[in-house]
């Protein structure tokens, strides 16, 4: 009997996936348990409509992931940070201060999750860094960290 899996089951199969179940086990099991449901016309109908609904979805996604790239790949991103006297930084330049920095300065938001960091940066100077945006889109962005121009007379 041919089944649509409403869950993953481990060993049988993934999610939205048709399989070939024996009856006792599709009656006894998967029925009862809600786990799956008959592969009849109806219910295969409602798979493929919804499997098309993923696809435009993601489609959509991609192009906006495309586009924040391409803004990206415009951008000079200068980040400030406080130096010592001899030039170097107190501390770094993290993934999570280069996200909050593109969403204040240019009111674009990016997971620093998806901000592709070895280590944080400790050096002044320009750099470029790649995003992975969406599956296959990685974005690249230019960054310059610059020393923090104090204001004389001020602490």
């Amino acid at each position: 009997m041919k089944v649509i899996l409403k869950a993953d089951i481990k060993g049988v199969g993934k999610k939205d996936q048709i399989i070939n179940a024996s009856d006792g086990y599709a009656r006894n099991y998967l029925f009862p348990k809600n786990l799956a449901v008959e592969a009849n016309n109806e219910n295969m109908a409602k798979l493929k409509a919804k499997q098309d609904s993923n696809a435009y979805r993601k489609s959509q996604e991609k192009e906006e992931a495309k586009k924040v790239a391409d803004k990206l790949s415009k951008i000079l991103l200068k980040i400030e940070v406080r130096t010592g006297e001899n030039g170097k930084i107190f501390g770094g330049v993290s993934s999570k201060e280069i996200a909050e920095s593109l969403k204040e300065k240019y009111d674009i938001v990016v997971d620093k999750k998806k901000i592709e960091l070895k280590e944080t940066i400790k050096e002044i100077g320009e750099r470029k860094i790649e995003i992975k945006l969406y599956e296959g889109v990685v974005g690249s962005l230019k960054i310059d960290v610059i020393p923090k121009q104090e204001q004389i007379g001020k602490p």
